[in-house]
């Protein structure tokens, strides 16, 4: 009852997010339709091209702390197992990319806690990586919004800190003692930590690129993605990434400008996604990573006839 009371909660808050910012989008879309159809289709495309860089350089910092867990993979199985989970975030909820991860990496004979372990520790440098990269942006974001999150300069030292690998290896023994997992057989090492700090610092940056060289893109794409990680209940940051780029952005150019970058850059982004997810999507199913209904319960009926 709880669980389904929470789950009806965020997917209550991410409707309401949903519909406030269509109804924004719909008040100024006169003037926000003028600025995208003066975005040229070379640039939407030509922008696919860091989008497409971004998350794969997201599978490839998640597989070197999921290697220094213990379970190398090679390139095309790690992207058949990332890539997929990743689809999980556009749910409601902080967990579903890290579930689907988990179950399809136990086909790979990789622990799940281990999969587990892996997924948050690089949802967690992502964001810590992404806020150090935007910090530039937050004096633009403050200027634009009384209400924005000061606070996040105080917060960076701290997230600094909890990089640290001796204490973040200590905070995961914790985690899975009260959870009552297992221990690792392996803790993560300083290198695994600053090789995927360094492949999400070059990630935020290429994708800010995408919307132009200027200071504002650069970092503000960086803030407001990992701001939006932050906000768990809603589905992909939806509202929260957008609303938070938009005001950085305004710093440089029109709101209705503004919200129109937001607006392709979400529905590049989306679409990047959604192909990288079908190409691991047919390498899994070539692989047995993942089965249908019908195949799980043919193999369980196999076991019991097999049963002496």
């Amino acid at each position: 009852m709880r669980s389904r009371t929470l789950a009806a909660v965020r997917l209550l808050v991410a409707a309401a997010v949903a519909v406030a910012l269509v109804w924004g989008v719909a008040r100024n879309w006169t003037e926000i339709s003028q600025d995208l159809q003066r975005v040229s289709l070379g640039a939407v495309l030509l922008s696919f091209a860091p989008a497409a860089l971004g998350t794969w350089l997201t599978m490839l910092g998640w597989r070197v702390v999921l290697a220094d867990l213990g379970s190398p993979l090679h390139m095309a199985p790690a992207g058949g197992v990332f890539f997929v989970g990743q689809l999980g975030k556009y749910l409601p909820g902080s967990v579903w990319t890290v579930l689907v991860q988990a179950d399809m990496a136990a086909h790979l004979h990789v622990p799940r806690r281990r999969t587990g372990v892996a997924g948050l520790v690089t949802i967690g440098l992502s964001v810590l990586t992404g806020i150090l990269v935007g910090l530039p942006a937050l004096p633009l974001l403050l200027r634009q919004s009384s209400g924005a999150p000061g606070w996040l300069l105080l917060a960076v030292p701290l997230l600094a800190v909890l990089a640290w690998p001796a204490l973040l290896n200590r905070m995961i023994a914790l985690g899975l003692r009260v959870l009552r997992r297992p221990p690792l057989e392996h803790s993560l090492s300083a290198r695994a930590i600053l090789t995927t700090v360094v492949l999400y610092a070059v990630l935020a940056l290429a994708v800010g690129a995408g919307g132009s060289a200027t200071l504002a893109a650069l970092t503000g794409y960086a803030l407001a993605g990992s701001l939006g990680m932050l906000t768990v209940v809603l589905p992909a940051g939806l509202g929260a990434r957008d609303a938070i780029l938009t005001l950085v952005l305004a710093s440089a150019i029109p709101v209705s400008a503004a919200t129109a970058v937001a607006i392709v850059s979400r529905f590049v982004v989306t679409i990047v996604d959604v192909l990288a997810a079908a190409g691991g999507w047919a390498y899994a199913r070539r692989h047995h990573l993942v089965t249908s209904r019908t195949e799980r319960e043919h193999q369980a009926a196999e076991t019991v006839v097999d049963e002496p």
